[in-house]
């Protein structure tokens, strides 16, 4: 049994099954439509990469952000851009719900990023290091608003782990 660095950043534990799906269905979308156009006869120079470009256009869009969280701070990966934002360091925090529920993040350095509950959710680890900043932030007094949606969506947390506890215990 290896021992964990506790200054290691919490990062996404399922982001890379996510990323090595994403890859393999672009892979296989650029595998069918270069075997497609080349069993029709229509496949040349030019069209092949135009499936190889559309291949990695797909990449782009599958691919997850990869979010990772420290003492104090959290940060959000897109193929594009990084968003960072001081979570000891808070203004304000909101909740979107609807098709693609996300929270947005502000700090007193105008950092800003979305992240979806549900990354919160599946990681222990990233959910105590934004608790701990919040609860540091409410402490400097730099929260201004969105404090009860982070206490809302912590019972929401603990909800769904109590839930997944019993189950695999065998006691639900």
């Amino acid at each position: 049994m290896t021992q964990m660095d506790p200054w290691a950043p919490a990062g996404d534990r399922h982001w890379r099954g996510s990323a090595r799906l994403a890859a393999t269905c672009a892979l296989v979308f650029c595998a069918f439509s270069l075997l497609v156009d080349w069993d029709a006869g229509s496949l040349t120079l030019l069209r092949a990469l135009l499936w190889l470009a559309l291949s990695a256009a797909v990449l782009s869009v599958l691919l997850p952000p990869r979010v990772t969280a420290g003492p104090g701070w959290l940060t959000v990966r897109t193929p594009w851009r990084r968003h960072i934002v001081r979570t000891d360091a808070l203004v304000a925090i909101r909740q979107y719900d609807g098709v693609s529920s996300h929270l947005i993040l502000r700090d007193n350095r105008g950092g800003r990023l979305e992240l979806d509950p549900r990354v919160l959710t599946a990681n222990p680890l990233i959910w105590h290091e934004l608790d701990t900043g919040v609860r540091r932030s409410v402490e400097l007094g730099t929260l201004r608003h969105g404090a009860d949606v982070l206490e809302r969506l912590g019972h929401r947390i603990d909800d769904e782990t109590t839930r997944a506890v019993l189950r695999a215990s065998g006691l639900s």
